[in-house]
């Protein structure tokens, strides 16, 4: 089993920069992909960024492209995501995940990931 822990979040205003943080523990993550989502009441869990293992690769949605960079140190097992130029649009429960399969892709469904964070609210006023 692998743990995720959460860390950051909070509210801010418009234009602001928030990081999250995401530390894992339990089995050793450094070869599989990982991923950051968010999702408000009502709506569907969405893909925000991913990154490959070795930080080869990354992938961003549309609406966060040049506002959030997303990043891993597996030396210490960690994923963060800094977001920047924040709008009251990015206000939502953010989650990280982990995907449990070996393969150099970034996968935007939820459904591709295996492990979950709890969530940390993020939220940002005009």
């Amino acid at each position: 089993q692998v743990q995720l822990v959460q860390s950051g979040g909070g509210l801010v205003q418009a234009g602001d920069s928030l990081t999250l943080s995401c530390a894992a523990s339990g089995r050793p993550v450094n070869t599989f992909t990982m991923g950051w989502f968010r999702q408000t009441r009502g709506k569907e869990r969405e893909f925000v960024a991913g990154i490959t293992w070795n930080s080869g690769q990354t992938n961003y949605a549309d609406a966060v492209k040049g506002r959030f960079t997303i990043s891993r140190d597996n030396a210490k097992s960690m994923v963060y995501l800094q977001m920047n130029s924040l709008e009251p649009g990015d206000t939502a429960v953010y989650y990280c995940a982990l995907r449990w399969r070996l393969e150099v892709s970034i996968p935007s469904m939820p459904n591709e990931y295996t492990y979950w964070g709890q969530g940390t609210q993020v939220t940002v006023s005009s």
